[in-house]
């Protein structure tokens, strides 16, 4: 773990003043690191009963892909408005520098399906609460989420109450 704590750089003031950015960028370079990263996300989702992967725009989408290939599970793209081609639903939520939308086509998870929610990073849980709100309002079940970085001073977890949410790395 400390191995992969050492690639992941810190910019500061990213996206604004105050806020100290975990940039995956190094570890996604580096073949054997991303490869432990997916390995390590992928392990607690194995012989888990789920349907499909939600990556969230846009690095959510990296170790979403990753993780449905691994795991033999279909991926759904959940990005921000204007992006997809078909009919969608939107959702609006709050995030640790303002507020967002994101949206997913409106047929992408059939009622009733079992999905798992993953992204690089769990700050203060808005985007992950807005994103699980979105698959259950289009009747998908959140069977749990999974992300590679949690950063536990912002008490992200706390928004995601009565889910099971998984990370790799935790910083405090």
């Amino acid at each position: 773990m400390d191995e992969l704590r050492r690639i992941i750089r810190d910019v500061p003031d990213f996206p604004q003043k105050g806020i100290v950015f975990k940039d995956i960028t190094p570890l996604l370079a580096n073949a054997e690191a991303f490869r432990k990263a997916v390995d390590l996300m992928a392990e607690p989702l194995r012989g888990r009963d789920f349907d499909l992967l939600v990556g969230i725009e846009s690095r959510g989408f990296i170790f979403a892909a990753a993780l449905a290939y691994a795991l033999g599970k279909g991926k759904v793209p959940v990005r921000k408005p204007g992006k997809l081609p078909a009919k969608t639903v939107e959702i609006s939520y709050q995030l640790e520098y303002g507020s967002d939308r994101l949206e997913m086509h409106e047929d992408a998870i059939r009622h009733g399906q079992r999905v798992v929610i993953v992204d690089d990073v769990l700050a203060t849980g808005g985007t992950a609460r807005g994103v699980a709100n979105l698959v259950e309002k289009v009747g998908g079940e959140v069977s749990g989420l999974s992300f590679f970085i949690e950063l536990d001073f912002l008490k992200g977890r706390e928004k995601l109450g009565g889910y099971d949410v998984r990370s790799v790395l935790s910083y405090r």
